[in-house]
């Protein structure tokens, strides 16, 4: 039956789907709550920016590029998902919402992120992955109680040095992206908890052991030649973690002075753990 249904609006007019998906929506939600993701929205309905009660406001997996104006009027929100639309800018209207902790952008089609986002300083978790990103736009190192970045799937190559400013900052996801070093900056900010850099091009990590009140490092679907060194008690997930030791570089040179000075054959073969990784 829902599949019928489905299909049954795929055909209807834009406007009347809209009408459709929104019509129980004409009184104020007692959980100040509104989800409309997954309605096939082109247009967000205005109406609901008359709930100014209103708490979370879930708009993903739609087909918008904009939002009204109007949208102003909800000065209580505090979630806001926009992630799985069409947006190339971010309407600036979602810069006047300053009393959003959470904001969900991934998904879009965004080169970049307005200087005004920095009126949101009570935000603390931006997600922002899966876009078009070729570098951390500055204005998010201005969002000073932020605890959660999410930026992977992007195509960062660097981050800038001003991220340390972010001393509420606890965990920071950059999967999926070009990094080829480890991001100096993430040296230089202890009170990190949760370092993911799995799948960008990284061929060697720097000792994170300095970092106290680290717990995981996600480092898998890099090409690199080490693991990063932690302190104790701290979770690795890649290539000679936890479950597969680092190869020993003394124990490697040695056996490699031992092979070339052998006169007995054919030397002994190589133990898989200190094979060099791309071997």
């Amino acid at each position: 039956m829902g599949n019928a249904i489905r299909a049954l609006v795929a055909f209807v007019p834009t406007d009347c789907c809209q009408s459709y998906v929104v019509r129980d929506l004409r009184e104020m939600p007692t959980d100040k709550m509104v989800d409309l993701s997954g309605k096939r929205l082109h247009r967000f309905p205005a109406h609901v920016c008359s709930f100014q009660e209103l708490v979370k406001l879930y708009l993903s997996d739609n087909r918008l590029n904009s939002l009204p104006p109007e949208l102003e009027q909800l000065q209580n929100l505090q979630i806001l998902a926009l992630d799985f639309n069409n947006f190339k800018a971010l309407p600036q209207v979602v810069c006047t919402l300053k009393q959003l902790c959470i904001l969900y952008l991934g998904n879009n089609k965004l080169c970049d992120l307005p200087s005004e986002l920095s009126l949101l300083q009570n935000l603390r978790t931006l997600w922002v992955e899966a876009n078009c990103l070729t570098q951390l736009p500055d204005v998010v190192c201005e969002l000073r109680l932020l605890k959660t970045l999410h930026a992977g799937s992007n195509a960062l190559r660097l981050l800038p040095g001003q991220l340390q400013r972010l001393q509420e900052l606890r965990t920071i996801w950059l999967s999926g992206n070009l990094l080829t070093d480890f991001p100096a900056v993430l040296l230089h900010m202890p009170f990190l908890e949760v370092i993911d850099v799995d799948r960008n091009s990284i061929r060697y990590f720097p000792s994170l052991a300095h970092l106290s009140s680290l717990k995981l490092v996600i480092y898998d679907h890099n090409p690199c030649r080490n693991a990063p060194k932690v302190a104790k008690g701290v979770r690795r997930v890649g290539r000679w973690a936890e479950e597969t030791p680092e190869p020993d570089p003394r124990k490697a040179r040695r056996y490699a002075l031992t092979q070339e000075e052998s006169q007995d054959g054919e030397a002994p073969a190589l133990p898989s753990l200190l094979l060099p990784p791309n071997s």
